[in-house]
């Protein structure tokens, strides 16, 4: 079995001073936990996989596609491989964790 903390995860994830920590890496799946801090900008581009967010915490906006909504702890989007997306408006410190299907390369 694999198990893992978010308070682990981040702490990891900051002493690697970066927004991505992957954490899991299967054939099928990836996974990994994304900050962004409020104000801050997401420099994400398209990816080639299937993804799924899952907020942990904090409050931001989000655009796929042509299409924007707000997140907030508990939301859940998924975003098709290559659709452009970005967090925006991040009011509140962003902690997402992030599934890809098939494994980010």
């Amino acid at each position: 079995m694999k198990a893992f903390r978010l308070d682990e995860l981040e702490a990891e994830r900051a002493a690697h001073e970066g927004a991505y920590l992957q954490f899991l890496r299967e054939r099928n799946m990836s996974v990994g936990l994304y900050a962004l801090d409020a104000g801050e900008h997401d420099p994400q581009k398209p990816h080639r996989q299937d993804e799924v967010y899952f907020v942990v915490s904090g409050r931001a906006s989000i655009t796929v596609g042509p299409e924007t909504t707000q997140v907030a702890r508990g939301s859940v989007v998924y975003v098709p491989a290559g659709v452009p997306h970005k967090f925006h408006h991040i009011s509140e410190d962003l902690r997402v964790l992030v599934v890809f299907s098939p494994p980010e390369a």
